[in-house]
């Protein structure tokens, strides 16, 4: 039999068993929890070294522990990246990058469509600091090379975009942001590195809202960051150690670790079965459009099938009555949650302009492509059949209602 030694091993075999050695902990197949806040010094001396940064170490776990560490080394294997960086949510992990890479009078690129506490951050947040931020259609990267200037330090985008799925070539943007001394930062919460890996596609960094499939079972809030060295290691130090202090516990890295060992398995679930709910969507009467990258009506399905694995567990869609029948269909569903998240092992569905996309305003919810009428499905693990029944009795009703 050959020897394994060099082999790069698969991506569950690596969300598994990466950087941890049970023997090196009393045989514990588990990873130990490490519930400290501080940190012993062997010697005086060698925690000044620690904190003059000479000497490798943990000194305090608003800035590291070792429970976060083993997490972080997972992300960042999983993401094709040098370094990850635990924090406390998504948007702990959103805000601790931009506090990191701008300076009063530089100017953000985002994507049309952005997750509604990301938007109100850029919008109501960062520009009240000095910081100009630029809504471009990223949709077509044409659009990016004509808007990006030297003021600008940073092209951010998600990929699918939450809610309306929308794509951006993640490699196309990256050529361009980086020919103007741009860094680029994505949003990779909906695809997870198991369907999209965008620092092996050209981008700086990467975030999640860890919350969603990485946890993977709604029971747990955290944030995580992936990208090389010396930008996480600014990111630790600066935006999460000084200006958010949004630091991640160890009990929720190792829930979050539990989640990623069946990351793999259940992406399948929900990729499968979401492919099966959006066909049914959209052959279904009551049915205007369904937004699913797997669905070759998609107008970026061609970007779809070259950038994601498969196309993911979100789907979203707009009945022919409007924002009326679409509160009409989710309130008569039995076993699907109305409930926001996504990810989860239930499904879930929510109403994008009044929940989570509600920081925009009517007007802006328009310009940006996030419709009245918009329904957002999160594809759970039950079994498909029951999905799709508790759909169909959902529609007809309210189909009947709105008659």
């Amino acid at each position: 039999m050959t020897s394994r030694k060099n082999t790069p091993q698969g991506f569950s075999t690596r969300a598994i068993h990466h950087a941890y050695d049970a023997q090196a902990n009393e045989g514990a197949l588990t990873p130990p929890l490490h519930l400290t806040s501080t940190f012993a010094f062997e010697t005086a001396e060698a925690g000044a070294e620690m904190f003059a940064g000479d000497r490798p170490g943990h000194i305090y776990s608003r800035i590291s522990n070792p429970t976060l560490d083993l997490l972080e080394q997972r992300i960042a294997t999983l993401e094709g990246a040098e370094a990850g960086l635990a924090l406390s949510s998504g948007m702990g992990a959103v805000t601790s990058i931009m506090w990191t890479l701008l300076s009063p009078g530089d100017e953000v690129l985002v994507d049309k469509t952005l997750y509604g506490c990301t938007f109100a951050f850029m919008r109501h947040g960062l520009q009240k600091f000095g910081i100009i931020i630029r809504h471009v259609d990223m949709t077509d990267v044409a659009n990016l090379e004509a808007a990006i200037s030297e003021k600008t330090a940073v092209v951010y985008f998600e990929t699918p975009a939450n809610p309306n799925m929308r794509l951006v070539d993640i490699t196309a943007a990256s050529k361009i942001a980086h020919a103007h001394g741009a860094k680029v930062v994505v949003d990779n919460t909906y695809a997870t590195p198991y369907l999209t890996r965008p620092i092996e596609l050209g981008a700086d960094l990467v975030l999640h809202s860890a919350t969603k499939y990485l946890g993977g079972h709604g029971d747990v809030v955290a944030g995580l960051v992936a990208g090389s060295a010396e930008l996480v290691q600014d990111i630790r130090l600066i935006g999460m150690k000084d200006m958010t202090g949004a630091v991640m516990a160890p009990f929720n890295a190792l829930l979050v670790m539990r989640g990623i060992k069946t990351l793999a398995l259940r992406m399948e679930r929900h990729c499968s079965t979401a492919a099966l709910i959006a066909d049914w969507l959209e052959a279904h009467p009551a049915v205007e459009k369904v937004h699913y990258p797997g669905l070759q009506s998609f107008e970026q399905y061609d970007l779809a099938c070259r950038q994601m694995a498969q196309p993911g567990g979100m789907i979203a869609f707009e009945l022919k009555g409007g924002l009326t029948a679409g509160r009409q269909m989710m309130n008569r569903l039995q076993m699907i949650a109305r409930a926001v998240s996504l990810g989860d092992a239930e499904t879930l569905i929510q109403h994008p302009a009044s929940m989570t996309h509600s920081t925009y305003t009517p007007e802006e919810r328009a310009e940006h492509g996030i419709t009245d009428g918009l329904v957002r499905l999160s594809a759970g693990l039950e079994e498909p059949e029951d999905i799709l029944a508790d759909l169909d009795h959902a529609l007809a009703l309210a189909n009947m209602q709105a008659a």
